[in-house]
């Protein structure tokens, strides 16, 4: 693993806690959409392909778990297959134990109480960063991630570049070390889970990415980011955030495409590719403003408020988003399907043998 380039994941990089209007729990529709998608390729992958008959407990890792709502829904739809798995063969039912993870600054306390009453398994947090190991070697059956692997471990140093606040409105030299460092990071991933899971072990990821031969700056995502760029120095000319503050934020997301992700799992070396599915995008129909803007702000929230040295619900970080709202109704992403490039893929990967 490359220490150098992995360094501590900030503290910031967590969604908006709570259960209140500007919570992650309540502007998720999106991921919960994507896990409701991947719902019959889960049960697909647990009736064909995992040995549920040979443990007592089966014990499921949850990644970038947030606050809770999504993960759970992930949760019961792994554990609802493989009870019908054993059913259907006559075979005992396991317990289960679930690890839900996201970085010490996630919102446990609201995961945890938001947890279902009825859920039928064990539940415990672990908190890290899912770029390095967090359990013990060979005993995790099933790790599922979902819309959590565009997130960097870190932004990478040196992107600082004027009026962008990501590489997708940058040059070709900031988007190859955003290119670089989503490879350090995929790498510590996939090591890290490969010593996690037992042999033949499976790993479910839903992954946020971007087709081969499109220009990212021309898609919603782009645009999305080149009008919050603008926000940001409209704030500047009002006096109030510091210029240099501006200049000096950078989104820590990278959009990978199928083939890349192919590429970096086969280098890798220790996991089968067995499946890998584009998903399509979100964007299929006329987007709706108001929710694409909490749903920004709920995601990059915590990332303002650190940076910049605001509170995540006061009156600046109200009037940014009320900007990008304004400036959101006047863009071309919400009524032309050009701009709707973003795409998601479910890869299904299994441990090789040790």
């Amino acid at each position: 693993m490359d220490h150098k380039k992995l360094k501590e994941v900030p503290s910031e990089y967590h969604m908006m806690g709570g259960d209140g209007p500007h919570s992650y729990a309540q502007n998720s529709d999106y991921q919960r959409q994507l896990v409701m998608t991947s719902e019959g390729l889960i049960r697909e992958v647990i009736t064909e392909h995992m040995d549920t008959s040979s443990f007592h407990t089966i014990r499921i890792a949850d990644l970038g778990s947030s606050v809770g709502p999504n993960a759970f829904l992930a949760a019961q739809n792994i554990i609802s297959a493989i009870k019908a798995k054993c059913e259907s063969t006559k075979k005992r039912v396991p317990e289960f134990h679930v690890f839900f993870n996201d970085l010490p600054s996630n919102d446990f306390n609201t995961l945890f109480r938001n947890l279902p009453r009825d859920r039928g398994y064990f539940a415990c947090g672990s908190p890290g960063t899912f770029h390095r190991r967090l359990l013990p070697r060979k005993t995790v059956h099933l790790a599922h991630c979902s819309t959590a692997l565009h997130w960097l471990s870190r932004v990478p140093d040196g992107v600082g570049e004027k009026g962008s606040v990501h590489y997708s409105g940058a040059g070709n030299e900031v988007k190859r070390a955003y290119r670089e460092q989503y490879e350090v990071d995929m790498r510590a991933f996939l090591n890290s889970r490969a010593e996690e899971l037992v042999p033949g072990g499976i790993m479910l990821l839903l992954v946020l990415g971007f087709p081969d031969g499109e220009v990212l700056s021309e898609s919603g995502i782009g645009v999305a980011f080149q009008i919050l760029g603008s926000c940001l120095r409209h704030m500047v000319k009002m006096g109030k955030l510091s210029e240099d503050k501006v200049d000096s934020f950078n989104l820590p997301f990278y959009y990978p495409s199928l083939s890349e992700l192919k590429t970096l799992i086969e280098a890798n070396g220790l996991f089968h590719i067995e499946r890998m599915t584009n998903l399509g995008g979100a964007m299929r129909c006329k987007p709706d403003p108001k929710a694409l803007t909490w749903h920004l702000r709920v995601v990059i929230g915590g990332l303002i408020e650190k940076h910049f040295g605001i509170s995540g619900s006061g009156i600046v970080m109200d009037e940014l988003f009320r900007l990008y709202f304004q400036k959101l109704l006047r863009s071309p992403i919400l009524v032309d399907e050009k701009y709707y490039k973003e795409t998601n893929y479910f890869l299904f990967l299994k441990r090789k043998a040790c």
